[in-house]
């Protein structure tokens, strides 16, 4: 399965080659900055760019940097607010904090401080009852969750580019590497364990194609799933905050071989690295109703959906076997639920991501996203 993964999502407006393209000529453009660094007497590790986490090196520790948007999942609160009242901007609060640490803690960095940026169409914003507030207080509660400071933001008015009743939610983070032993550089071998964690449901990743489905139904966000629940209810389920595993386990002196945040291009992200290796999926876990409901309405291939959605795998993992027990035991006590998905595979073919159970294997051609 090459390129073609990810095409409904593509018919709903996200093509995500082009947006690889620009990402890869930024990291080109991105390089001839680098002397900069020298004046701080800071160096950039090799290896870094087209991680989910930018690190410099510092003397003592290495330092990392993350700026991350939230995308359209704060539309779906909208419409339900407006639907029957659901309050669903402290989950956003939360889903805007996540998208950022849970990117920053791919590399072994826990986040210090986290800022918020919020633009919006119009200061009305606002004023609607309770939104601003309920906003506020998630993002303080995802922050406490991946144990950072909110340190500040901006809240740019910018009429024209948003609309009146809109806003665009983003923010950054950094954190540290301390000690440098910490780090996850990605040195994965043939018969490491692939330990996957549950997400909370979409996450934030993805809303272009779910709003696209909500519109083609006739309750549209109040339409009812197998579970009973509706489903601007499970759309904003908040993102699972991930960084409490990778603190503990570090603690428990622990050598995180690679992370994973799975998000955007689904469960093709697994083969992120260079290296020629094969993950094998042989426990893929089990499909929510949301999930189902979602891939059904789209008449979405297996392929499709799992190089879309994270279709419940929140978070990986790679450790050595060794390790295995230990990080569920830990993922356990973090309250997560986890369990071994695969593992990793000499693969001279080149990179790839096999479910045999589903009859998926994504080829290296479908995740480019180093320049």
């Amino acid at each position: 399965m090459g390129k073609s993964a990810g095409g409904a999502y593509a018919a709903a407006g996200v093509d995500y080659d082009a947006l690889d393209r620009f990402k890869r000529a930024c990291q080109v453009a991105g390089r001839q900055t680098l002397p900069a660094l020298s004046f701080h007497q800071l160096s950039e590790p090799a290896g870094v760019r087209g991680e989910s986490a930018y690190l410099v090196e510092a003397d003592d520790c290495f330092i990392a940097h993350v700026e991350e948007g939230l995308g359209t999942k704060n539309t779906v609160a909208d419409e339900m607010a407006r639907a029957n009242g659901f309050r669903g901007y402290h989950a956003i609060g939360i889903d805007t904090v996540a998208c950022i640490v849970n990117d920053m803690i791919t590399c072994g960095a826990l986040p210090a401080v986290v800022a918020m940026h919020a633009g919006v169409g119009s200061s009305n914003w606002f004023d609607v009852a309770h939104r601003g507030e309920d906003l506020a207080a998630g993002f303080a509660e995802g922050c406490r969750l991946a144990g950072a400071a909110w340190g500040g933001g901006e809240t740019p008015m910018l009429k024209g580019v948003v609309e009146p009743d809109g806003i665009v939610l983003a923010g950054s983070a950094w954190g540290f590497i301390r000690p440098k032993t910490h780090r996850i550089k990605g040195d994965v071998q043939p018969g490491d364990s692939m330990i996957f964690l549950r997400s909370s449901g979409v996450h934030a990743n993805g809303l272009t194609l779910c709003r696209k489905i909500a519109d083609a139904q006739p309750d549209r966000y109040l339409t009812r799933l197998s579970d009973g629940m509706t489903l601007g209810e499970s759309l904003l389920a908040p993102t699972t905050i991930y960084a409490p595993l990778i603190r503990d386990c570090q603690q428990e002196g622990i050598a995180l071989r690679y992370a994973i945040n799975v998000t955007g291009h689904g469960w093709r992200k697994m083969m992120r690295l260079d290296a020629p290796l094969c993950y094998r999926v042989d426990e893929p876990g089990v499909v929510s109703s949301l999930f189902e409901f979602l891939v059904g309405k789209a008449d979405m291939t297996p392929e499709d959906a799992y190089g879309t959605f994270n279709m419940g795998v929140g978070f990986v993992v790679i450790v050595r076997p060794t390790d295995e027990r230990r990080v569920l035991d830990l993922a356990q006590s973090a309250g997560l639920s986890a369990w071994k998905g695969g593992v990793v595979l000499d693969s001279p073919q080149g990179r790839r991501v096999d479910v045999p159970s589903l009859k998926i294997s994504f080829l290296s051609d479908a995740l480019q996203v180093r320049g």
